[in-house]
């Protein structure tokens, strides 16, 4: 994610924290030095706050064991204001899976503060009137706080928590693309009714208008990716890869890549060895970064981006998909099974011109499918 970096690496996973979380941390200190406390109101402030979102990211972790024991990877978790986003590779198509991932972030929440509660001997009630600006009161505030991020993100608004076990239990009785086309559906309901309710009600709560926003924008994403997925049910890697492409030289400049990139509508070339075997990719943005600061007879080797992912021919294409959103390479190579020799690349510009044709011979009269 854009404007987050590296803060650690825990069990394989990437935790990531979004600059935007250093402008929280700044409005809280002047809300807790405006009580009244000074310096010490705006520690305590910054203190509840940072240990609020360590419950966050235990909370992602939640998700993130769950799905690894269904062999599903995490390749990072990004902290932002408004709550903590796991990454998983993919999400898990068996119902009673995704309910399990689901649930596992909020029972972490639960547990903590059972602990809290447990250990410190506080008692849980229902305050409507509570205040989290109050000064004190640490493990309190921090114990009704897990409680309120097992309410919150059990509210059956997809894609938070509760609306993936909503979808699991939809994809119980239907198929996983209505499934999730009705828990979308119910969610960005749920995210509009806000926003008019804050809009006729004259309340206006910016973080709460940030989420809805979130929701209404994920929830209609992942319907989309939903439907695309089912549109690419039975087809291959081989029946929507680029076999038709341009490669480069090892010794190739920058210049070379320039006058291949003018002359047709290619935009990714692999560099090639010469045995056959892929170097690197260089990108239109990777070549134009490099022409801009080191000029047009710059080795393109240097330029590379390194390309972690590869398939190959016969695997599905929605598992091909699945492994492009994972990687950060725009063009996927393809090898031979047998030779080992590059034959294609996947890319997301020709499985949508795959998806547009298949999807006009289906409408077309006395066509069959492509």
């Amino acid at each position: 994610m854009k404007w987050s970096f590296k803060i650690a690496n825990v069990a394989g996973t990437e935790v990531r924290i979004h600059l935007t979380f250093f402008i929280l941390l700044a409005l809280v200190a002047m809300q807790g030095m405006s009580g009244g406390q000074g310096a010490a109101g705006a520690i305590d402030a910054i203190l509840f706050v940072s240990a609020a979102f360590l419950c966050v990211l235990l909370h992602e972790f939640g998700h993130v064991f769950a799905a690894r024991g269904y062999g599903i990877r995490t390749p990072d978790i990004t902290l932002l204001p408004i709550g903590g986003v796991a990454r998983l590779e993919r999400m898990p198509r068996k119902p009673t899976h995704e309910l399990v991932v689901a649930v596992c972030g909020p029972l972490v929440n639960v547990a903590i503060a059972g602990m809290i509660a447990v250990v410190l001997g506080i008692n849980v009630g229902f305050n409507p009137d509570y205040r989290f600006e109050q000064a004190g009161h640490f493990w309190e505030k921090l114990m009704i706080w897990n409680l309120i991020m097992v309410a919150f993100n059990m509210i059956p608004a997809f894609p938070m928590d509760g609306g993936r076990v909503l979808r699991a239990l939809l994809a119980m009785v239907a198929d996983y693309g209505k499934a999730t086309r009705w828990a979308a559906t119910i969610g960005q309901g749920i995210a509009l009714s806000v926003a008019m309710w804050m809009l006729f009600s004259g309340t206006f709560h910016p973080v709460l208008l940030l989420i809805a926003f979130f929701i209404f924008m994920a929830a209609g994403q992942e319907s989309a990716a939903v439907t695309q997925e089912e549109a690419t049910r039975g087809l291959r890697v081989r029946d929507a890869m680029l076999t038709d492409f341009r490669t480069l030289r090892a010794d190739a400049t920058l210049q070379d890549a320039a006058g291949l990139l003018l002359a047709g509508t290619q935009q990714d070339f692999p560099m090639l060895d010469d045995t056959g075997h892929m170097i690197g990719l260089l990108t239109r943005k990777g070549l134009v970064s490099a022409l801009d600061k080191h000029g047009s007879m710059h080795p393109a080797l240097e330029a590379l981006e390194t390309c972690a992912d590869s398939l190959t021919p016969v695997i599905s294409l929605g598992e091909g998909l699945e492994r492009m959103r994972a990687s950060n390479c725009p063009a996927i190579p393809v090898y031979d099974p047998v030779n080992g020799q590059l034959i294609g690349l996947l890319t997301a510009e020709n499985i949508g011109e795959l998806l547009m044709v298949r999807a006009a011979l289906r409408s077309a009269p006395d066509q069959g499918a492509y």
